[in-house]
């Protein structure tokens, strides 16, 4: 095994020259990235900035017994560009702050670097600068995403109407089933360290916890649609929190459908292992981060053969409440029971 480098052998500005070797900028708006006091940005005329921050703590957002740092370094980029995708905006540039352990090695830091690059390459985002400094706890990162959208396009959580259709990308529930199969296999392996882990038959909801992809793809087919949300919100914190964010910010009610909800075969078959109502995973899981987002009803046709796009409800007059509506017809208001971050 080769030998692990200290931190402190390399010291910030050693690691900082180090991690912006092979960085390349791709973005126009770019003008000057990492080396400088500060990034220089130059927005282009009829653009607005959007501009979104996120931090992940160790033993909070993540486990690094069960979370391999490549992993890791390409989802802290993909939860930060899809609150850009939210607001229906293309993320351009982005600044990565680490805290870091003293257990940590300059390798370890590549590898989590390695994550954060491969996303960064896959979304189109210049990493253009950022922050590192010593950790007496855990493993802490904070991202910011800078994203421009074309003046006055940008979307909200307040611009849903009553009639509204409620759309939802992608499927629910899988990240949250695969946490419980790795925190499964974690305590299989801690009763035994000779365990191995069995993970072959859980591919799709371990994956879809450990390296979500943020649906920067629905900015862009919905642009082309010609189908622009009233309203649009990514789901981070289950899909029960983001519906009842999105009604009181619009000063709505809703009517979401238990039957029209997607889930995934991988998903319905974990959920039946672990003894958990799909429906209440797609709920209140939580790391899905798809889009939720709502549209006229005229707007209905432009989207209802797209593959990825379930109409799962429509929003309503907010004396008539935000209800979900089980498959025998009968309506129980919406509770957010999933995750909460104090």
């Amino acid at each position: 095994m080769a030998d692990l480098t200290p931190l402190a052998q390399l010291g910030e500005f050693g690691l900082i020259s180090r991690l912006r070797q092979g960085l390349t900028q791709t973005q126009p708006s770019t003008v000057l990235g990492i080396g400088d006091d500060a990034a220089i940005l130059a927005p282009a005329a009829g653009q607005e900035l959007v501009v979104s921050t996120d931090m992940l703590v160790e033993g909070v957002h993540f486990d690094l017994s069960f979370s391999p740092l490549r992993h890791l370094g390409y989802k802290a980029v993909a939860v930060n560009v899809s609150d850009i995708a939210a607001m229906l905006a293309l993320p351009t540039q982005l600044l990565v702050a680490l805290s870091l352990p003293p257990r940590f090695t300059v390798e370890a830091v590549e590898e989590l670097y390695a994550g954060i690059r491969l996303a960064c390459d896959a979304y189109g985002v210049d990493l253009v600068g950022g922050d590192t400094t010593s950790s007496r706890g855990g493993l802490v990162i904070s991202i910011t995403v800078v994203g421009q959208v074309p003046a006055g396009r940008a979307v909200r959580r307040s611009g849903g109407r009553p009639t509204d259709i409620l759309c939802v990308s992608g499927d629910l529930g899988a990240a949250y089933l695969g946490l419980q199969v790795l925190e499964r296999e974690k305590q299989a392996f801690l009763a035994d360290p000779d365990t191995q882990p069995e993970l072959e038959n859980y591919n799709y909801v371990v994956q879809r916890q450990l390296r979500p992809e943020a649906r920067l793809d629905l900015v862009h087919e919905l642009r082309e649609l010609g189908a622009h949300p009233t309203s649009l919100i990514d789901i981070s914190d289950g899909l029960a929190s983001e519906v009842l964010h999105l009604c009181a910010a619009s000063g709505t009610g809703a009517r979401v459908f238990s039957e029209f909800l997607p889930l995934a075969n991988p998903t319905l078959e974990a959920a039946a292992e672990f003894n958990l109502d799909p429906v209440m995973c797609a709920l209140n899981g939580g790391e899905d981060y798809e889009l939720l987002f709502t549209l006229p009803v005229a707007d209905h046709a432009k989207i209802k053969n797209h593959p990825d796009i379930t109409v799962i409800g429509h929003l309503t007059e907010k004396s008539d409440l935000v209800n979900l509506v089980l498959k025998s017809g009968q309506a129980v208001p919406l509770r957010a029971q999933g995750w909460g971050h104090f």
